[in-house]
């Protein structure tokens, strides 16, 4: 069985990074992957670089128009497709979300961000109410899978959780990079620590891990660890 991880660059057009991430899923397709993850919040470049109030217009509903494109390729070609997004839950009320449709263009899961950050560059906690819907092993045809998103991947509680409810392979819709201040020092070591961190669960729990990070532009720091 084949994963598919759509790595893509995110502009700041919401509907052409939809657009950009719709012809990426389906080179996966053609490519054989049965699931594919989109980046985390792909719709958008990583706002929370800053703290800014028009940034929650870029919310969307649950369902809305990602899950609504995704769930009609997901259905038309027999794949499980993994969508991050940036929900509006209700006025006031945001989350961090990931959405698994399922071959038959169903929504079978929602999982909202339980762990967010608030540190410079990374003001999520402005934008993000922390998720409670628990954490969750979907059936697939293509195997039990879990969703966490970024930040989650740092705590060993979250994947062995997802494991004990049954997830074969756990998947993380990331955005995550360097400071440029930091990169030449502290690169390096960061990179494998985001790197060990994450095989460390897959070892620990007896699980399959796959992480898909963002690329941004040239004038945003967040760039891909990989």
């Amino acid at each position: 069985m084949s994963v598919g991880l759509v790595q893509m660059h995110c502009g700041t057009d919401p509907q052409a990074n939809l657009e950009r991430a719709v012809e990426k899923v389906q080179e996966a397709i053609w490519g054989g992957a049965k699931i594919i993850c989109l980046p985390e919040l792909f719709r958008s470049q990583y706002f929370c670089q800053q703290e800014d109030a028009s940034f929650f217009d870029l919310a969307e509903g649950i369902p809305g128009p990602s899950t609504e494109a995704f769930g009609d390729i997901a259905r038309t070609s027999r794949v499980v497709i993994i969508v991050p997004l940036f929900e509006r839950r209700a006025a006031g009320l945001y989350h961090n979300s990931v959405v698994v449709v399922n071959e038959q263009g169903n929504m079978v899961s929602l999982y909202r961000k339980m762990h967010i950050p608030d540190d410079p560059a990374y003001y999520e906690k402005f934008y993000f109410t922390p998720g409670d819907q628990g954490f969750q092993s979907v059936p697939t045809p293509f195997g039990k899978i879990g969703t966490l998103i970024c930040w989650d991947q740092w705590y060993p509680e979250a994947a062995r959780l997802t494991a004990l409810k049954g997830a074969d392979i756990l998947f993380y819709p990331t955005a995550i990079g360097w400071h440029p201040s930091e990169k030449t020092q502290e690169g390096e070591s960061q990179r494998d620590a985001w790197q060990t961190v994450q095989r460390a669960h897959a070892i620990t729990n007896g699980v399959f891990v796959a992480t898909v990070n963002r690329v941004e532009s040239s004038d945003q720091f967040l760039g891909k660890m990989d």
